[in-house]
């Protein structure tokens, strides 16, 4: 077991000024901070689930993946910008700085949120709410964490960021 680790968000948001609504995670997992990027585990479902959810191919480098959310007006980023945690269990973060999200609502159209499973709907609504006064929807994980959810039952859940 990796001992507990204090970690910072090593990458900024992807938004543009065209985005409209905000999806969140919690904090990036060892994945995806090597990766530099969102959802850097090969087991996640999150790209796939939005290429699916946008009847687009899956993309596979950092610049389709960001052209999948800024085309379809969409943002990323997560909850926490810095904590404490034990490789990428969400459930050993603790020590909680959040991520300020008003660079985003500032310069972007963003105006929902959806959170990519309970850890940042938590840290959200206990955190952020407050400061934004948009109200965050709870959606099930991408997780590989989440094998209760396949990807089409996640894709039913998932349909409402786009309605």
């Amino acid at each position: 077991m990796n001992a507990p680790q204090r970690v910072e968000h090593p990458f900024p948001p992807l938004f543009n000024s065209e985005s409209k609504t905000l999806i969140l995670g919690s904090f990036p997992s060892v994945k995806s901070r090597e990766a530099m990027f969102f959802y850097g585990h090969p087991q996640n479902r999150f790209w796939k689930l939005i290429a699916l959810l946008c009847g687009e191919d899956v993309p596979v480098t950092t610049e389709e993946k960001s052209a999948l959310i800024l085309n379809n007006r969409l943002a990323l980023w997560d909850s926490v910008q810095s904590c404490t945690v034990t490789g990428s269990s969400d459930s050993s973060v603790r020590d909680v700085v959040p991520n300020d999200l008003s660079v985003i609502f500032e310069n972007s159209r963003v105006n929902r949120v959806f959170c990519n499973g309970a850890l940042s709907y938590k840290m959200y609504t206990k955190y952020i709410l407050p400061q934004t006064g948009v109200a965050a929807v709870k959606l099930p994980s991408t997780s590989p964490a989440n094998a209760a959810y396949s990807l089409e039952r996640l894709a039913e859940e998932w349909k409402v960021i786009f309605e």
